[in-house]
C-alpha cells in the first residue's frame, strides 16, 4: 500500500509507516499533476501541510484514495465534508504542534516588548555609527511578568500559550464560544503540578483588558479583529497572530500601529499567502515569520509518528 506525502513527513513517520509494511513516497508533485500522479502510481494515502489541496474535483478523480491526513491542526485545504460522504478517512494531528505554536508566540512576545524585532533590522545597518542612539531608542522595553495576556481561542494551543504566560507570572484571561473554563496544569520538571481554572469570557470584554492578545481560531468568514475590536484595546497594546490569516484586519491594524494605538504586532499568517501585503512586510512596528508555527523538529517527528498510527488503526494493521 502507498502513502504519497507530497509536501513531506519526518524521518520518525517514514519509519513508523515503512515498519508497518507501507511505501512511502516523499516527491514533491506540482498540484495540477496530483491526480494523474495519485492514479498511475495506485496511491492509497495521500498526506499534506498546507502547500497542497485536496478539493473536491480530486476526490472525484482518485478513486483508490482511502485517506486524506493533514500534518497539522487545520483543514481548510481539504474538502473534508465532501470526501468524509464518498468514504475516505480524513486525519489530522491537532495535538502534535500546540507546543511550538505556543513557543513561538512567545518568541514574538519577548521580542516585541524589548523591541527586537526592530532592532535586528537597524543594528546591522547602523549599531556600527549610531550605537548610542540605538541603545535610547530601545532602552524603555516592559517585562511580560505581571501583565494581562488574552487569549482567543482556548483549545489546545491556546492553552499551551495559557500554560508559558502563567509560568511568566502573567495574568491570564481567555475566550472561545465553545468552552466556558478549562483547568490549566503546569506540570514541573520535578513532579510538581500547580492548577488553574481559567474561566471564558466574551471577546468584548477581553479586549478591553489585556495588554496583548493573541489570537488561535480557525479560519473564519470575517474578521475577529477590526477596526471596531482594534479601537476597544487598551492604548499600546499588542496584537500576535499565528493562527490563520483573515481573522486579523490588516488594513485597520496598520492604521493602529501607524497612529500609535497599538505598540507592535507579531503576525505569522497573513490575508495573502504565500504573497503577504508590502504594508505589512514593511513595517517597522511588525514582527514578522513565515508561518512556522508548527516548523519545529519535535513537532514534526510528533506529526510524522501520530499520522502513521492513525493510518495503521485504520487500515487494521
Amino acid at each position: 500500500m502507498k502513502v504519497l506525502a507530497n509536501d513531506g513527513i519526518s524521518q520518525s513517520g517514514i519509519d513508523a509507516l515503512t515498519g508497518y509494511g507501507y511505501e512511502v513516497i516523499t516527491t514533491n508533485v506540482a498540484q495540477e499533476q496530483l491526480v494523474k500522479y495519485i492514479n498511475e502510481n495506485n496511491i492509497s494515502v495521500l498526506l499534506v501541510r498546507s502547500a497542497t489541496t485536496a478539493r473536491k474535483e480530486l476526490i472525484d478523480a482518485c478513486p483508490n484514495l482511502k485517506i486524506i491526513g493533514r500534518g497539522g491542526v487545520g483543514m481548510d485545504n481539504i474538502d473534508v465534508s465532501y470526501a468524509r460522504e464518498k468514504g475516505l478517512s480524513v486525519i489530522n494531528t491537532p495535538a502534535a504542534s500546540s507546543s511550538s505554536v505556543a513557543e513561538l508566540v512567545f518568541a514574538h512576545l519577548f521580542g516585541g516588548v524589548r523591541y527586537l524585532y526592530d532592532a535586528n533590522r537597524n543594528m546591522p545597518l547602523d549599531g556600527d555609527s549610531k550605537f548610542k542612539d540605538l541603545k535610547k531608542n530601545y532602552a524603555k522595553g516592559s517585562e511580560l511578568r505581571g501583565k494581562t495576556i488574552g487569549i482567543i481561542g482556548f483549545g489546545r494551543i491556546g492553552r499551551e500559550v495559557a500554560k508559558i504566560a502563567l509560568g511568566c507570572g502573567m495574568k491570564v484571561i481567555a475566550s472561545d464560544k465553545f468552552i466556558d473554563e478549562a483547568d490549566i496544569t503546569l506540570d514541573f520538571y520535578d513532579g510538581q503540578k500547580v492548577t488553574f481554572k481559567i474561566i471564558t469570557q466574551p471577546v468584548s470584554e477581553l479586549i478591553q483588558h489585556s495588554d496583548f492578545i493573541t489570537l488561535h481560531v480557525p479560519a473564519q468568514k470575517e474578521y475577529v479583529i477590526g477596526k471596531k475590536e482594534i479601537d476597544m484595546m487598551k492604548n499600546g497594546a499588542a496584537i500576535i497572530n499565528a493562527a490563520r490569516g483573515g481573522v486579523i484586519d490588516e488594513v485597520a491594524l496598520v492604521e493602529a500601529l501607524d497612529s500609535g494605538k497599538l505598540s507592535f504586532a507579531a503576525l505569522d499568517t497573513f490575508e495573502k499567502e504565500p504573497t503577504p501585503a508590502v504594508k505589512i512586510l514593511m513595517n517597522h512596528k511588525i514582527s514578522l515569520s513565515p508561518h512556522i508555527g508548527a516548523a519545529t523538529n519535535e513537532a514534526q517527528d510528533r506529526i510524522g509518528t501520530e499520522l502513521a498510527e492513525q493510518i495503521k488503526e485504520i487500515f487494521g494493521k
